[in-house]
């Protein structure tokens, strides 16, 4: 829905303000319509329409989670709004079925989550947030806005109440410093990954590519580009800063690391252990999937059954120190072999950067809430196992975040399996309630030696007590 908000809504408070219409907002949208009795919730989206990142939506991309990790089903399997729903609405049920296909693809994702956001009632598309207040005189946060018309101009302001704020920005194109100058300059051939199928014949057309970066968005493109380039005159580079082409970790009990479990003991594990921890296990979420891998070793192997070897080069190991142009045209890489402590040169015509993404910048947004905010000794805010930012407690109402939380819940925050039990353990809290029942255990795996259960849920205004620990 896009449009603007009545003056008498805007005056009444809501129980729930979301900011950002993503799949983890939308999850959340959709589980609060079906709570009986309905809460009073709206949610605020400044981009027109829902995307989900469409410049890698590659023909035969799949994600990699199952069909199962939709918008609702791990939390409500009954819903309306479930992917197997969706299917029967578009008479495609039986097609799907036959096809056993458990890892849909990332087309037929983001088209079913446009089909839920364009009939849940609520979303305002168009609108973009530009500063949340607490009001201690009203006890409630206000939310100030602007509407954007279709050509991006400032079309109105408004003002919304709420009990509640759940913060679903999502994340950003992360570009590093290096390549920061060719990426922000006009008509320089530097292009994150974010945007590859926009600039993709401006690819396909360069005499040579390289392409930055060791994850599935990395793989991807590499392998879309390799197929699409002629036998012999492929003239690509794949370049990484980890040690090898590494496949994601896949196992079933590996997999155990994205549960409920697993997050209630990562939350539970000292400040410092924690920031150790992440970057230790890339594998778990920067991998590959191990079909892509195989993909690309059959192409390129396809590519010397009549002898010779393809242009292509895969090299592991390598960080960019520094880049550059070269005349007008070309773009030339500083190479360092991280393990050989070798340097070297690479003059490409195009890049593309599958950098991976970081968590879109709030600061702004909150500056009025900055002196209710708590934060851990790096300065990042302090999220409660209730994935509520830790407040003053005069603040009797609770801020939620959504994939921003990797540093207190651990590498399952932007995991799409995670995203109905997220949303059902924020509803279960605004409520104070559990309209939405959670499973106390969902791992065969026990995290340390001690096991915790999940914590009751407080009435509304009261703080959390710690988890409950049995030895």
């Amino acid at each position: 829905m896009t449009g603007s908000t009545p003056k008498d809504e805007q005056d009444r408070p809501h129980d729930l303000v979301g900011i950002g219409i993503g799949p983890f907002n939308l999850s959340l949208a959709a589980l609060a319509q079906g709570i009986p009795g309905s809460l009073s919730t709206t949610f605020f989206e400044q981009k027109p329409t829902f995307h989900w990142h469409p410049g890698l939506l590659i023909e035969g991309a799949t994600l990699q989670v199952p069909f199962l990790a939709d918008l609702v089903t791990l939390a409500d399997p009954a819903s309306p709004w479930t992917f197997l729903n969706y299917l029967k609405h578009r008479e495609r049920l039986f097609p799907f079925y036959f096809a056993e296909k458990f890892h849909i693809q990332r087309t037929e994702y983001d088209a079913y989550c446009r089909w839920v956001s364009e009939r849940l009632p609520g979303l305002n598309f168009g609108h973009q947030v530009d500063s949340v207040r607490w009001n201690p005189e009203r006890r409630l946060f206000e939310v100030d806005f602007t509407q954007i018309d279709p050509d991006g101009e400032a079309e109105a302001l408004g003002r919304a109440y709420t009990r509640n704020v759940v913060l679903g920005v999502g994340t950003e194109p992360y570009v590093p410093e290096p390549l920061k100058p060719l990426a922000d300059a006009p008509g320089v051939p530097v292009f994150h990954s974010a945007d590859y199928l926009a600039h993709r014949d401006t690819l396909l057309a360069a005499g040579h590519v390289t392409v930055v970066g060791s994850g599935q968005s990395g793989a991807e493109v590499f392998l879309d580009l390799l197929r699409s380039r002629p036998a012999g005159a492929e003239r690509i580079h794949w370049l990484a800063r980890t040690e090898a082409f590494a496949p994601m970790e896949y196992s079933k009990l590996g997999l155990e690391h994205f549960t409920p479990d697993y997050t209630r003991y990562f939350h539970s594990l000292p400040e410092q252990v924690r920031g150790d921890l992440v970057p230790r296990q890339w594998q778990l979420h920067k991998g590959i999937d191990a079909d892509t891998i195989a993909a690309i070793h059959d192409e390129l192997y396809r590519r010397t059954l009549h002898g010779g070897w393809p242009d292509a080069v895969l090299t592991p190991g390598v960080r960019v120190r520094t880049a550059g142009r070269v005349a007008t045209t070309q773009v030339e890489l500083h190479l360092e072999h991280l393990q050989q402590g070798t340097r070297s040169r690479l003059t490409t015509d195009a890049v593309v950067l599958a950098t991976g993404y970081r968590e879109r910048p709030v600061e702004r947004m909150l500056a009025g809430l900055d002196p209710y905010l708590r934060h851990d000794s790096a300065g990042r805010a302090r999220v409660d196992e209730r994935y509520r930012l830790v407040l003053d407690p005069s603040v009797t109402g609770a801020v939620h975040v959504q994939n921003a939380e990797k540093h207190t819940h651990g590498v399952g925050a932007p995991d799409l399996g995670l995203a109905a039990w997220r949303s059902a353990t924020i509803l279960n809290s605004i409520t104070g309630k559990e309209p939405y029942p959670l499973p106390r255990r969902t791992a065969f795996t026990t995290f340390g030696l001690e096991t915790r259960e999940a914590p009751s849920i407080p009435a509304q205004g009261q703080k959390l007590t710690p988890l409950t620990q049995i030895v």
